[in-house]
């Protein structure tokens, strides 16, 4: 996986072109990023709008699953991972920055990142948005970014520390599977035990504790009761 990034000035989705290149045909490599100055029409997980986030990071890559490699959903906990260690080397204090599932970063509470997964065939587009400069304003949730902390990280230097880093990540995924990806996620994120409130679609919202990842990522949810409830999709709020 040799990095090579593309820089967009302004696009409608990072995500949305791959896509369309995918579906075009066109073989992209791995380590391939496409990455927008700014965007009109970015989303967000379950369809949201994302701001165009001038001064962010708003980038897109292409990974091709192939037969042996873990399922293509637990590439955003591969993912997670990347985006909290290149934003770890740039705080004071890595602590402060936990995982949240299923794809967002944290940083104090607030959201700093979010990751989001399309499949296109074979290959899974992985998009990621990180608020280096700005955060946009959110009616659900608090919004963060790394320059409430100080001088904004440079966008270019952010990218190529994200795309090291990811191939990395996703060469030991494919190489030792994806139990030991698990467990790495799991040292970063919310810990065991942090109240949450999940929202699964169509159902009504659930409150319980942070018990850990079922073997397939899965999150699951000690109830007030005890019993334990397995989540494999939906809003997480601690």
């Amino acid at each position: 996986m040799g990095a090579q990034i593309e820089i967009l000035p302004e696009t409608g989705s990072t995500n949305g072109d791959l896509a369309a290149r995918l579906h075009s045909g066109e073989r992209l490599a791995e380590g391939f990023w496409l990455i927008a100055d700014r965007q009109s029409a970015g989303r967000g997980r379950q369809g949201r709008e994302w701001f165009d986030g001038s001064g962010n990071f708003m980038g897109s890559t292409a990974v091709h699953v192939g037969e042996g490699d873990p399922p293509a959903p637990s590439l955003a906990f591969v993912a997670g991972i990347a985006v909290w260690e290149a934003v770890s080397h740039r705080i004071p204090d890595p602590s402060r920055l936990v995982l949240k599932w299923p794809n967002d970063l944290m940083l104090d509470g607030a959201k700093l990142a979010g990751i989001l997964l399309e499949g296109v065939g074979d290959a899974v587009v992985v998009g990621i948005g990180v608020n280096l400069a700005r955060a946009p304003e959110l009616p659900d949730r608090r919004t963060m970014a790394l320059s409430a902390l100080g001088p904004a990280p440079d966008r270019d230097g952010f990218a190529a520390t994200l795309s090291t880093i990811f191939a990395e990540a996703c060469a030991r995924w494919r190489q030792y599977g994806l139990e030991p990806t698990l467990s790495r996620w799991q040292s970063v994120a919310h810990p065991v035990g942090t109240p949450l409130t999940v929202h699964e679609p169509g159902a009504e919202p659930v409150q319980g504790a942070y018990a850990g990842l079922a073997p397939d990522g899965a999150l699951r949810l000690r109830l007030p009761d005890g019993a334990i409830r397995v989540v494999h999709a939906g809003d997480v709020f601690a």
